[in-house]
């Protein structure tokens, strides 16, 4: 492969095309689906008190959890799609009001349906651990819904009475507008640098610019640009971390990030192990590494805006759309050829949406629609190695979602701790690819890029996580200003990055464009513990990587139809163990030491 100019043709990446989905906001099938998703809720409302009624009746209990869970994923395949549609639309569509209101009112409806089947889980949940297993023994269709049941009944003690669960369900339309108007805010800003209007995306993508006053420029307008919308988003941040509050006392969760874990499915216990081996390595990792990527630029300490940009001013290496696609699926077939086999179909279908463009909003994901219909990948290619690698990510996903599709819709949902698994994985096969290729001043640059995806997913991600923690426990005291919420940002910033990054005036603004903070409280902490854990599985893949490629696709293929303690016994792991975490914080350590040794 050979350098070449940045991709600037709108033609040369790809834009999906959502009509395996509808072909718009009129089309008849839209209001037909979401017609038969009534009616199937409907159908299981004569269900309603039966569950109840039948206790101490095994077989027709069975029978009633079999045929009323059936019903409920049907239903839930069509407000999955009708809802992923309005999504994506809206996704590459943030500067239409139309769509957001297309969008919104799809909400609405999506919530009115669900409160109509609220009984179903209230009922399973009142009936006792001994009456539902003689149920699950006595009917094979009834036991395929065994992983569901138990992640519905991890939810027992904090539910609510049926009315209480009900106004949450009819008010949560109301309470995810605060998510819109955070969207909204940050889609329709633009950073004005010398004349040019840029979106959130491409100013972002400039800060590993290779020329520091470019890096500067853009660092600067950035902030300009950011501390003009803190009002409002400070308080949507405010308000809807009082929902949360106020939800979370109701519920009896004991920390704010308790709800994140039962979701997940994972104990308390494993991410403060998580947590506390991240916080304790942060000396080693990045204020270590760090302080040897200023000395290797010259200085004597680093900008915030410096943190991810290239070792020198050379022009960086560029890949082409058709060059990403062929290093993704070259790495993912040198796993097993059915992974690149299932990537290859994204790139053959108008599956993913590439192009940056005014109103698409920033950031990247593989969206999984529903297990009959296949995914979405959705990114800003700007034709960098961290884009490639980006891509890696997203079709990992995508791959991880069709494995488990054929589960169907309520067992194929993967707790986040499993779900970044393959996503992280597909990264590090395309960086063992890309290293394995370079020499010199290239493989250094290689490492430098790759320690730093490393510190921007498990030490970034974990002083995200603490920022979290910190500011959900003050706001129980009050509501936060801007300069409050900047303050304690530059606080867990300054702790995680070391005293060799210098955090500029402006940057106490930057918390405002992780979205994840207002679309999902908690979620962070995931990635870390996705990127060690794919640590761990990749030293388990260098032993055998014969025997390792079938586990691994069995892994995937469980969906979330496993605990991750059960999906990782087979490798002979266990991530309740703080060791199990240094571990995989030594592997990123041992990167800095090559890296200290290119010199």
């Amino acid at each position: 492969m050979t350098a070449h100019s940045p991709v600037s043709s709108a033609d040369a990446l790809p834009v999906w095309s959502l009509d395996d989905l509808y072909s718009g906001r009129d089309d008849p099938k839209l209001e037909a689906d979401l017609a038969e998703a009534e009616r199937l809720i409907a159908e299981l409302g004569r269900f309603k008190g039966q569950f109840l009624a039948c206790r101490g009746q095994a077989e027709r209990l069975g029978l009633m959890i079999a045929q009323g869970v059936s019903l409920y994923e049907q239903a839930t395949n069509l407000v999955l799609a009708t809802g992923a549609y309005a999504g994506l639309a809206s996704a590459t569509a943030r500067n239409d009001p139309a769509w957001a209101k297309a969008e919104a009112d799809l909400r609405a409806r999506h919530a009115a349906i669900g409160a109509e089947s609220l009984f179903l889980t209230l009922e399973i949940n009142q009936l006792d651990d001994w009456e539902l297993e003689n149920a699950l023994k006595g009917s094979e269709a009834a036991a395929r819904w065994r992983p569901w049941i138990r992640r519905v009944r991890l939810t027992k003690a904090h539910e609510l009475s049926p009315d209480l669960e009900r106004l949450l369900i009819d008010k949560a339309p109301a309470v995810s507008n605060w998510v819109r108007l955070y969207d909204e805010t940050l889609a329709r800003m633009t950073v004005d640098i010398d004349g040019a209007k840029l979106t959130l995306s491409e100013t972002l993508n400039r800060l590993s610019d290779p020329a520091p006053e470019r890096r500067k420029q853009a660092a600067d307008a950035l902030a300009a640009a950011l501390a003009g919308q803190t009002p409002v988003l400070a308080l949507a941040l405010n308000t809807l971390a009082f929902e949360k509050q106020v939800e979370d006392r109701w519920r009896r969760y004991p920390t704010p990030a308790a709800s994140r874990h039962i979701a997940n499915e994972v104990d308390a216990e494993a991410v403060e192990a998580l947590a506390a081996a991240v916080v304790e390595a942060y000396p080693r990792l990045s204020h270590r590494y760090y302080a040897l990527k200023a000395k290797a630029m010259g200085l004597e300490a680093l900008d915030y805006w410096d943190r991810n940009a290239p070792l020198d001013q050379a022009p960086p290496r560029r890949y082409s759309w058709a060059e990403a696609q062929a290093v993704v699926l070259e790495s993912f077939a040198a796993l097993t050829p059915a992974f690149a086999d299932r990537a290859k179909r994204f790139f053959d279908n108008p599956w993913i949406d590439a192009l940056p463009r005014p109103g698409k909003q920033s950031g990247a994901f593989s969206h999984p629609v529903a297990a009959d219909k296949h995914p979405y990948v959705f990114l800003n290619y700007m034709d960098e190695r961290r884009d490639v690698l980006t891509l890696a990510h997203e079709l990992g996903h995508a791959v991880h979602q069709t494995l488990a599709a054929p589960l169907g819709t309520l067992l194929s949902d993967t707790p986040l701790t499993l779900a970044e698994t393959a996503s992280i994985f597909g990264e590090g096969l395309v960086f063992e690819r890309l290293l394995a290729d370079a020499t010199g001043k290239a493989r250094r640059a290689l490492l430098a890029g790759k320690i730093e995806d490393g510190l921007n997913t498990v030490v970034r991600q974990i002083a995200f996580h603490q920022f979290e923690t910190r500011f959900h426990d003050l706001r129980r005291e009050g509501e936060l200003s801007p300069e409050a919420i900047g303050k304690l940002w530059l606080e867990v910033q300054g702790e995680s990055l070391g005293p060799a990054i210098r955090l500029n005036p402006g940057y106490q603004h930057y918390w405002s464009y992780v979205t994840h903070f207002a679309h999902a409280p908690f979620y962070v902490y995931a990635y870390a513990f996705g990127d060690l854990l794919v640590s761990a599985l990749m030293e388990k893949r260098r032993e055998d990587p014969a025997a390792f490629a079938p586990l691994y696709e069995q892994l995937l293929a469980a969906g979330g139809s496993k605990t991750y303690v059960e999906a990782l016994a087979p490798f002979g792991m266990d991530p309740r163990e703080k060791s199990f975490w240094a571990a995989g914080v030594s592997r990123l350590e041992r990167l800095v030491d090559e890296f200290e040794a290119l010199g």
